[in-house]
């Protein structure tokens, strides 16, 4: 596995991943497949085309993907992965098997992005309002040959990858070889010139592939365009750590990270401002097991009570935020969860003995080493970044 122990410490750059794409026949599941994954320490992203169009290509594509997937997060390299699966394609390819091409994208928090593509057509890279293809540097691996490109993305330019449906669009139509990559920039490039948005242009590129296909579509159709901005941060430290040595270093750790400050529970209240030199307030109001109590402590961000206001909190998830006016905890702290792109959970294993008092067993609350992964799952399912880290 992955590990999620890292330095909360950190420049990061969000990832935004937005693609369009259409199939071959109205109808028909595309034939090809972007899905991506993020980890503490890069975001990965998948483009799969699999062999024909509609469902078999659907599912070619899709288990190539899910198979790179799967073994990234057990801890094989992109390098090795993508390896294995080259590996099968090859077999597949001379067994008339499920047979699928991708290209595996993986960007470092700091931007640096590398990327391995087999038989797609090479990324564009997008800089002060020009696009053009990235130089490839090409070698065998696992039987076959796959191209490797790389770059660094920052907030002023973008990555766009496509598959063939693009490249080829117009063959034998209205151009001998097809749109191909050199015609994909040259429209980027004068939709830049225009002014246009990268999310329009990546839209307007598939119409644009249609029409060079005489008003159809030749074949399954995706253009993924992939960017970075500054990303939103929140930490939050939930519970004391079980040996009570570690509080100073735990403490430290939390104040030095970057990003916004969120403290859940009142026992880590309690060590943050003991250890800050600092008063804990409690707001002066009447509170319940409705609507937990808020702290204050200079400095910290957001103070809240722990166990009942994670799930209270994990209760309301999926809902806007826009829908909560009141100011409490809960709403507050749902709020940065919205906002947020990156979540770092400091998770304490002091055991609190007021869990077991009955009132928590009969609202059914969920200590916080339980419900704060299944926060972490509805939050990734979001496309947010999470790391946990135990103490």
């Amino acid at each position: 596995m992955l590990s999620e122990r890292v330095e909360l410490k950190i420049n990061y750059k969000h990832i935004e991943i937005n693609y369009a794409q259409h199939s071959k026949k109205p109808g028909d599941p595309p034939g090809d497949i972007v899905i991506y994954e993020r980890f503490s320490s890069s975001t990965v992203i998948i483009v799969s085309d699999g062999l024909g169009s509609g469902i078999k290509a659907n599912i070619s594509a899709t288990m190539a993907a899910a198979r790179l997937i799967e073994l990234i997060k057990r801890g094989f390299s992109i390098f090795d992965a993508v390896k294995s699966v080259v590996a099968t394609m090859h077999d597949a390819k001379q067994k008339d098997l499920p047979y699928a091409v991708f290209t595996v994208v993986n960007i470092l928090n700091d931007g640096v992005a590398s990327i391995l593509s087999y038989e797609m057509p090479p990324p564009v890279f997008i800089v002060n309002k020009y696009a053009a293809p990235l130089r490839e540097r090409s070698f065998a691996l696992g039987g076959d040959i796959v191209n490797e490109f790389e770059c660094y993305l920052d907030e002023n330019n973008a990555l766009a990858v496509v598959s063939d449906g693009i490249t080829q669009a117009g063959m034998g139509i209205t151009n001998n070889y097809g749109w191909g990559i050199e015609g994909f920039c040259d429209y980027i490039n004068k939709c830049l010139r225009a002014g246009e948005r990268l999310d329009k242009i990546m839209q307007a590129s598939l119409f644009e592939a249609k029409k060079a296909c005489g008003g159809r579509f030749g074949d399954d159709t995706t253009a993924a365009f992939i960017s970075c901005r500054r990303g939103n941060v929140i930490n939050i430290l939930t519970g004391p750590p079980a040996n009570e040595g570690d509080d100073y270093k735990t403490v430290k750790k939390f104040l030095d990270a970057d990003g916004i400050k969120v403290v859940c529970g009142s026992s880590t209240a309690n060590m943050v401002a003991r250890h800050l030199g600092l008063k804990l307030s409690v707001e002066n109001k009447i509170v319940s097991n409705i609507e937990p109590p808020k702290y204050e402590i200079q400095g910290i961000d957001l103070v809240t009570e722990g166990a009942i206001t994670l799930n209270q909190v994990y209760n309301i998830i999926n809902e806007d935020p826009q829908n909560f006016t009141a100011n409490t905890g809960v709403c507050t702290l749902h709020s940065l969860f919205a906002f947020a792109d990156r979540v770092n959970f400091i998770v304490g294993r002091m055991k609190n003995e007021a869990h077991k008092d009955p009132v928590f067993l009969q609202l059914g609350v969920l200590g916080r080493t339980v419900i704060v992964p299944l926060i972490a799952d509805k939050l990734k399912e979001k496309g947010k970044m999470i790391t946990i880290e135990y103490i």
